[in-house]
């Protein structure tokens, strides 16, 4: 919608003097730049809500998308002498822009009790496995499939819900990184290996074998999820056994 608010004035700068309409078509422009800038923001800020622990976006683009907004719709009144029309809509234009989508996150998100150290080598491991999950959907994308498009889906869906066990408990790394590395590095390979011969010639045995491994590596996932579930009740059965003795030593509870 933001880019569209350009076409109104790129159309009546051609009733404008030379002037007025090199003002106008660069503010057209400028507007489909902002609108650019505040998309690209927006997924940015989308990808950082969805993660337990995640970095603020390198470039506040929402918040460049903004400055641009006003920047651009200034434009035309520059052609006005005292440039106070200009000041007007660029203000005007900006605060709009941040009303309507926010600004850009500002801070680094971590989970309670975990500390930067930590945060930082969750965040390596996750991006990492984000990285092999987009790669597998891209790779599967350029075959036009929506069957295997939803078979990646689902497994990406079950990746990330480990991702996400991993971000809530640090404890849990040494046991999934095996599974967020070397598994979806393995499977990001094979995607692409398998959508290469499959572009080339379909090929139904491939096909068939491709989804078996998709079956496998999502069992594969959910056991060791629901293991690592396990052994975080077996720990807290641990903790609570040990507090209640302690406790009935101290003669607060009696045994």
């Amino acid at each position: 919608m933001l880019a569209l608010s350009a076409a109104p004035l790129i159309l009546s700068g051609f009733w404008q003097d030379p002037l007025g309409l090199a003002l106008h078509l660069l503010a057209g422009g400028g507007l489909v730049a902002a609108a650019a800038l505040t998309r690209e923001g927006l997924k940015a800020e989308a990808a950082y809500d969805d993660r337990v622990t995640a970095k603020r976006p390198a470039i506040p683009r929402k918040i460049f998308g903004a400055g641009l907004s006003g920047a651009a719709l200034a434009l035309p009144g520059l052609a006005d002498p005292g440039f106070a029309d200009a000041a007007i809509f660029a203000v005007l234009g900006a605060g709009l822009h941040v009303m309507a989508f926010g600004a850009d996150p500002l801070r680094d998100k971590t989970a309670e009790g975990i500390d930067d150290l930590q945060s930082a080598r969750i965040a390596r491991v996750v991006d990492e496995a984000e990285a092999h999950l987009a790669a597998m959907r891209e790779a599967i994308a350029r075959l036009g499939d929506p069957e295997l498009d939803a078979r990646v889906a689902a497994f990406r869906d079950t990746a990330r819900d480990m991702c996400r066990q991993v971000e809530s408990d640090p404890r849990e790394l040494s046991q999934a990184r095996r599974y967020l590395g070397v598994y979806l590095l393995g499977a990001r390979d094979a995607s692409a290996k398998f959508a290469d011969l499959y572009a080339r010639r379909p090929d139904a045995t491939a096909r068939a074998d491709y989804l078996a491994l998709l079956d496998d590596l999502e069992r594969g996932f959910d056991a060791r999820r629901e293991r690592m579930l396990l052994d975080d009740r077996s720990d807290l059965d641990i903790e609570i056994e040990v507090l209640r003795d302690r406790l009935g030593r101290e003669g607060v509870l009696s045994r």
